[in-house]
């Protein structure tokens, strides 16, 4: 018996690298660093500081002169190189998971994230060469989704995620955490959505005050009014906002308030009915934690009328809270698919059995 269980140990052994799994948590802190990074540049509002891609002002973007980064070049150029090595980690995660998975569709993930890390590099040049600000929205939300799927494949990696084929659960209760999980990720991701199209699309905030909406907890947005609105904001040196803007900030705000009900309700939910889930636990009372945090730096980017280190902060923790989402629902979902495999297993072994034994038919 101790031969048996030392050989399974064995085997699964060979299937684990740890080094694989290292690197590819590097990839993500490196993609994390990346979105800090184009959220600095938007922020600053530099994106279009180097006018030339894939050149940098006519140079090869890895000799461009260190004594030349400055002012929004640093930050732009900067942007381009940490781009460029992600695509790089990207090409070795994808090739290792290639060469040493045994899950085909742990290989193909890999597959799709250098299909991704491709389609960024391209709208990022194109982001600068056509100056079209749609593209810049897609660029930030690719990014976005592109940290999740790593998310996923780091998460996949490890030992722990193997381990997960062990637990046991009442499905009943566990369906309505698992969709809970699915859909404040989705709305994270919207959120996420909603700040990339906020931040490209006006370089000033649309709406000034916090907890308020200029003065009111229901902007007026007639005609009237934005004439006021704009002409308080041109004394000031600001640009002009639409009835669009100001409503897209407010259903931001809206759905950051949702959500953060939904992430409370969850931690709750987590806590009730599958309590023996120690990393679920964990994760969602951090969950909770991060989007209060998300709040306050919301509430904080108003008030300091969008300084681009606060903004930053803001965009990189929702980047986090995004990554929390996806690990969180990537558990959720392998402990329900383990759950729904052995319950099927045990179905066909019912119904094997009950069927009559017919002897004539060995004859």
């Amino acid at each position: 018996m101790r031969q048996s269980t030392s050989g399974t140990s064995a085997v699964g052994d060979r299937r684990y690298s740890v080094w694989l799994n290292r690197f590819a948590w590097l990839t993500c802190v490196a993609t994390l660093l990346l979105i800090c990074s184009g959220g600095m540049v938007t922020s600053k509002g530099v994106g279009l500081a180097v006018p030339d891609w894939p050149t940098t002002f006519g140079y090869n973007m890895f000799l461009f002169p260190v004594s030349k980064w400055v002012g929004g070049i640093l930050f732009e150029h900067t942007h381009r190189l940490m781009g460029s090595a992600v695509g790089f980690l990207t090409i070795i995660l994808a090739a290792w998971l290639w060469l040493s998975e045994d899950r085909q569709w742990v290989r193909n993930l890999g597959v799709i994230a250098l299909g991704g890390v491709i389609l960024q590099g391209i709208l990022g040049g194109l982001r600068v060469t056509m100056m079209k600000d749609e593209i810049g929205i897609f660029h930030a939300c690719i990014a976005q989704a592109f940290l999740g799927l790593v998310v996923v494949i780091a998460l996949a990696t490890t030992q722990f995620w193997r381990a997960l084929a062990h637990q046991r659960l009442d499905s009943q209760k566990f369906a309505p955490i698992k969709t809970l999980a699915i859909a404040i990720t989705i709305a994270i991701y919207v959120q996420l959505g909603l700040g990339a199209t906020m931040r490209h699309q006006h370089r000033d905030l649309a709406i000034l005050d916090f907890p308020t909406a200029n003065g009111a907890w229901i902007p007026d947005t007639s005609a009237a009014e934005l004439a006021k609105i704009n002409q308080w904001r041109d004394a000031r040196a600001l640009s002009d906002v639409t009835a669009f803007q100001i409503w897209l900030q407010m259903a931001h705000r809206f759905l950051a308030f949702m959500i953060a009900i939904a992430v409370v309700a969850f931690c709750v939910r987590i806590w009730r009915d599958a309590a023996r889930f120690a990393a679920l636990k964990r994760l969602s009372a951090l969950w909770v934690a991060l989007v209060i945090c998300q709040i306050a730096l919301g509430a904080w980017t108003i008030w300091s009328n969008k300084a681009a280190d606060v903004a930053t902060a803001h965009v990189a923790l929702g980047a986090v809270m995004l990554s929390f989402g996806v690990s969180i629902s990537a558990i959720c979902w392998q402990i329900s698919q383990r759950e729904n495999g052995t319950v099927g297993a045990l179905r066909r072994q019912n119904a094997a059995a009950r069927r009559p034994y017919h002897g004539e038919q060995l004859a």
